[in-house]
């Protein structure tokens, strides 16, 4: 098994456990940071908040506006942001969400674009596709669109989407650079990239790095806004922002990270 096949086996798992956890008790199930759902002690944080109560991962980051009308599927969120609240979404447009999970930011797109437009959801895990589906139905949204694929290899024709959308996913795969030239692949000219994700402190210690397990928690895969903003470059992506949000470990803060596809 090479080191990428196993990356990916290891989130899989770990998001595959989660959907199970959600289909039965229909709330949330940790974030996506860390062993069992949390990020633990080295971090700093409880569950998905810090030490003093900050959320920092999930249901919590949405607003009551934000999320209305997708439920169930945000209360399942695992994600580090709200991607959906920047990423200035037009009536007839279509979304790609890479990593979708229950289907939380699909749900929102959907209503942003209305009838006219169309949301799609992207993730490798059967069972979150499922619970996506399911959530989709519940909440009576019919311009969705659910696919099973990976981020290295996404499932659509070149210049087939507007705006690409993200929460805390594209930091766990095992190369970001083929993730975001594949965005760009499928992206038209002048379309959008506005991702939540985890970025990386330019001096996080090796031994963080070298734990394979912290890919299932969003921490050692993580790059740098250095090695970021490169790698946004070579994929085609121009006019990039990153703006830190708030820090989900003592080694990496989540931001959102805006582009334009040239």
């Amino acid at each position: 098994m090479t080191e990428e096949t196993e990356i990916r086996e290891l989130v899989r798992q770990r998001y595959a456990e989660s959907a199970r956890r959600l289909a039965v008790s229909g709330a949330g199930a940790g974030s996506c940071c860390g062993a069992g759902g949390s990020c633990g002690s080295p971090s700093g944080l409880e569950g998905n908040v810090t030490v003093d109560g900050s959320v920092v991962f999930g249901a919590g980051l949405y607003s009551d506006a934000e999320a209305a009308g997708a439920g169930a599927a945000v209360e399942a969120s695992l994600g580090c942001g709200v991607p959906t609240a920047v990423a200035e979404l037009h009536e007839g447009e279509t979304v790609l969400d890479l990593g979708s999970g229950a289907g939380g930011d699909v749900l929102i797109s959907a209503r942003r674009v209305g009838p006219t437009g169309r949301a799609i959801g992207l993730d490798m895990t059967t069972e979150m596709l499922d619970l996506a589906r399911k959530n989709a139905e519940d909440a009576g949204v019919g311009n969705v669109e659910f696919l099973h694929g990976y981020l290295e290899e996404i499932p659509l024709p070149d210049g087939s989407v507007d705006v690409v959308i993200s929460n805390c996913v594209i930091n766990l795969a095992a190369d970001k650079n083929v993730v975001l030239a594949e965005a760009a692949r499928v992206t038209r000219p002048g379309g959008r990239l506005a991702v939540s994700d985890v970025i990386a402190d330019a001096d996080m210690d090796e031994e963080t790095r070298a734990d394979l397990a912290a890919y299932t928690g969003c921490i050692a895969g993580a790059l740098t806004e250095g090695d970021y903003r490169a790698a946004l470059a070579r994929a085609g992506w121009t006019d990039v922002e990153v703006r830190p949000t708030h820090r989900v470990h003592e080694h990496a803060q989540a931001a959102i990270v805006r582009a334009v596809r040239a």
